[in-house]
């Protein structure tokens, strides 16, 4: 046989092979979202088809014959609320499993009505929700299939750096954001994350077990507390029933395995790791640092019978950090290997879930404990073998232990939700760092072992009226906890909130929430200490931070696969802690690497922000889908003196589109292109700077915080692209992706820095070697920095 027969039968065979594995099964199980019994004859299509089946006596269904992609489900039965799924990814290797829960009418139906559109309307908040499919987190550009950077495709949420997982929304800082997974909550997010803060450089989190994430930029639910700038619900996939399903990806910065399996007749899990090679790229790159970590997550669910089912489930990560020096390193290397310092992290969340379901009613039960270590270190030149060049040793650990009992009940026109949460925390650090203050080198040498308990009640009530055009909810939280007497009644933190929509037309909504909302101050300050060993910000009579929220607006979704809206929002801060070091609001904190909050504050701040967004997305059955976001956004905070400033956070305009496209043999393509309007930024103190005692406790220049924010950088924006494809064989699938951030090379400039000046042996100058030590002075010069570069990486996911 002639090698190009040869050839010919092996393209054949392979061929042959893929097609066999072209298609695939879903199965499922549709319930009562209250009783959780089985629902029989529901009535299922696929949107934008004609397919469709019904459910059986148990409630199952089978479709079979699917071709392998993103899907949703419409659900339609007498005398149940119409429903669209989120989407399903559709695997032709593993098998696809999924529950769907139905919520039961207030009046029955004559006629029921499949048609549904493609974005689902949450009449219980119906105000600043953005709903979140699996299809734009895996095919996002730009985000490496990160979810932090997918949600800044969304209006009202801003960043501070194309390298950093910080989320700034409507103006708030990064430490006003809240996380939960499955229901429970998950304090970090991000690897090498800022303590007291949501930022970090990559997620924690593995895209392949989520499902759908629900964004709250305001009206936050009741049972939801401790948040004043978003909510973000991370909903999990259901595990396999028949089969276990491997997966295997190599990412922009990672290597992943999860497994998705059944652990049993009544029992299914999901399981996964992920390495990363982060610290082999930047050596190659030259950087000066050398970043890695490792994180772990796993679900396990257990349907004990049709009225019990429990959830367990953990996330944790581990993270290190270390020195990459060069014998002749570029100027920028040589002013981040200054100040940077060495640190390690670890954090883990494990919880448990556990609902008994009655009639119209279910209880559930949420049990978790946090945990977050955070150590750092710093010498004075990197030199660590030397004691006396320390400058900075810092140990800290965060752990809470959470109780939450709800209430869900759905007795009829009304839907209730009422209950209570409980948390024990403990909080222990041991700092020592040095310091220049008034105008003199100091040490901060101080520990800190503090428990306290903090707890809530909570319960809101939601129905329907004129003809059900009129959707009202109503809300109330209470939290108090016995760190102080400031903080220790109820009433203090009194909680209401009220959300309204009206439906003038079927396609057009009017929509309205007003909303009070609590926020403890960071742990880091709350347990700070002063060298005398007083917990100072305590006796400064530290309280709650609140924040007031007024939002209105329209929505209007003139077919079924588009919706446009726009919203204006309003927010006032209260006892927002100020530092009193630094005379600025800790709301302009947060985005570095490090510790955000431990230092002295008394709560003083007020703040504001204000603006209005609009959106329009499309999702046609066509394969194509886009979302253009527009937010104007101004956030102010008060001064020493009581007079607004812009806060670091104060972009003006931010402007993205996301748009994605599906092609025949399993090719998709990805763009996003984002504009944000200059950030405000604090210009340097040369004077204060050059001193030597000044500059060798720190590294860096000294912020002139007399002139907060008065300076303002360029503004930002980038395009991001994004290549998939995948070949599907019989047991086995391949994807390969490039992602091209920053495409057209756009550099950004950054607020100017200080490094100091060198002599011909690499040793720094002094302007007046003469003069007596506490006066003398480095030579300094400005250093002009950019970021943005053009990034390209591939990806390889191999599911078997």
């Amino acid at each position: 046989m002639s090698y190009k027969r040869i050839v010919i039968l092996l393209l054949f065979a392979v061929q042959g092979w893929m097609v066999m594995g072209q298609t695939s099964v879903l199965r499922g199980l549709v319930k009562d979202a209250y009783t959780n019994e089985p629902l029989p004859f529901v009535n299922i299509i696929i949107e934008g088809t004609t397919i469709g089946t019904t459910t059986n006596e148990a409630g199952a269904f089978v479709f079979e014959g699917l071709e392998p992609g993103f899907i949703r489900l419409q659900l339609s039965s007498i005398g149940y609320e119409r429903l669209l799924s989120e989407e399903i990814n559709i695997s032709a290797i593993r098998s696809n499993y999924v529950e769907i829960s139905m919520v039961q009418k207030s009046t029955q139906l004559e006629e029921v009505q499949v048609s549904a559109g493609a974005f689902v309307r949450k009449g219980e908040t119906p105000v600043s929700l953005r709903r979140i499919g699996i299809e734009q987190i895996e095919k996002s550009a730009g985000a490496s299939r990160d979810l932090a950077k997918v949600l800044q495709s969304f209006p009202g949420v801003g960043a501070n750096a194309s390298f950093r997982n910080d989320l700034i929304v409507r103006g708030g800082g990064p430490s006003e954001n809240r996380f939960f997974l499955d229901g429970i909550e998950i304090p970090v997010l991000n690897h090498f994350s800022t303590q007291g803060a949501s930022g970090g450089s990559v997620g924690i989190l593995n895209v392949d077990f989520i499902r759908e994430v629900d964004f709250y930029s305001s009206a936050f639910p009741a049972d939801r507390g401790n948040a004043m700038s978003s909510v973000f619900e991370f909903k999990q996939i259901d595990a396999n029933k028949d089969k276990p399903g491997f997966k295997a990806t190599l990412g922009a910065s990672e290597l992943s395995l999860s497994t998705n399996t059944p652990l049993g007749k009544k029992t299914g899990g999901l399981f996964s790791v992920r390495r990363s090679y982060l610290q082999f790229l930047f050596d190659q790159l030259g950087l000066p640092f050398l970043p890695s970590f490792t994180d772990f997550q796993y679900r396990t669910k257990t349907r004990f019978d049709s009225k019990n089912e429990l959830v367990l489930l953990g996330v944790g990560a581990i993270d290190r950090f270390k020195y990459n020096p060069s014998p002749d390193p570029t100027e920028e290397n040589q002013y981040i290997l200054e100040y940077l310092p060495a640190f390690e992290q670890w954090n883990y969340t494990v919880g448990a879930s556990f609902k008994h379901f009655m009639d119209q009613n279910y209880v559930e039960v949420a049990l978790s404990r946090s945990h977050l270590n955070n150590r750092i270190n710093k010498y004075q030149d990197n030199e660590e073998d030397n004691p006396d060049k320390l400058l900075n040793d810092y140990v800290s650990d965060e752990i809470q232990n959470r109780l939450r009992m709800e209430l869900y009940s759905n007795p009829g026109r009304v839907t209730l939700r009422a209950g209570l949460s409980m948390e024990g925390i403990s909080y222990y650090n041991r700092t020592y760092t040095r310091v220049f203050r008034d105008e003199l080198p100091m040490e901060i040498n101080y520990r800190t072992d503090m428990d306290f308990f903090s707890y809530g009640v909570f319960g809101s009530v939601y129905s329907t009226f004129a003809d059900e055009r009129l959707d009202v909810r109503l809300g109330l939280r209470m939290d108090a906890n016995t760190y102080s007497d400031e903080m220790n009644n109820l009433m203090d933190q009194l909680s209401p909130r009220i959300t309204l929509s009206y439906r003038i037309i079927p396609e057009l909504s009017l929509n309205f929430n007003a909303g009070r909302y609590f926020q403890l101050p960071p742990y880091t300050t709350m347990g700070f200490r002063n060298n005398a060993g007083e917990m100072v910000n305590k006796e400064n009579g530290l309280s709650y931070i609140h924040s007031d929220h007024l939002v209105g607006g329209m929505e209007w979704r003139p077919n079924n696969s588009t919706r446009l809206s726009v919203e204006g929002f309003w927010k006032r801060y209260r006892n927002y802690p100020f530092s009193v070091t630094d005379s600025v609001a800790l709301a302009s904190k947060g985005a570095d690497y490090g510790v955000l909050g431990d230092e002295e504050v008394t709560s003083s701040a007020d703040g504001r922000t204000y603006g209005v967004e609009f959106l329009v997305r499309q999702k046609s059955a066509k394969g194509y889908s886009y979302i253009l976001a527009y937010t104007w956004v101004n956030s102010q905070f008060t001064d020493i003196n009581g007079n607004y400033v812009p806060s670091s956070w104060d972009a003006g305009h931010l402007l993205t589109l996301t748009f994605n496209k599906s092609f025949s043999r399993h090719w998709d393509f990805g763009l996003k292109w984002r504009l944000a309007g200059g950030l405000p930024y604090t210009p340097y103190d040369k004077e204060r700077s050059e001193l030597v005692a000044a500059w060798d406790v720190q590294g860096r220049e000294y912020l002139d915080y007399s002139r907060f924010n008065q300076n303002r950088l360029d503004p930002f924006h980038q395009l991001d692209l994004r290549v998939d494809k995948t070949w599907i064989f019989r047991n086995f699938s391949l994807g390969v992706y490039l992602d091209i951030q920053n495409a057209y090379n756009k550099k950004n400039v950054e607020a100017p820095k200080l490094i100091q000046v060198t002599d011909e042996n690499g040793n720094p100058v002094i302007q007046n070697p003469e003069a007596p030590e506490a006066e003398q002075r480095y030579e300094l010069k400005e250093l002009a920095t950019s970021s943005g570069t053009v990034l390209p990486t591939i990806g390889i996911i191999l599911e078997f």
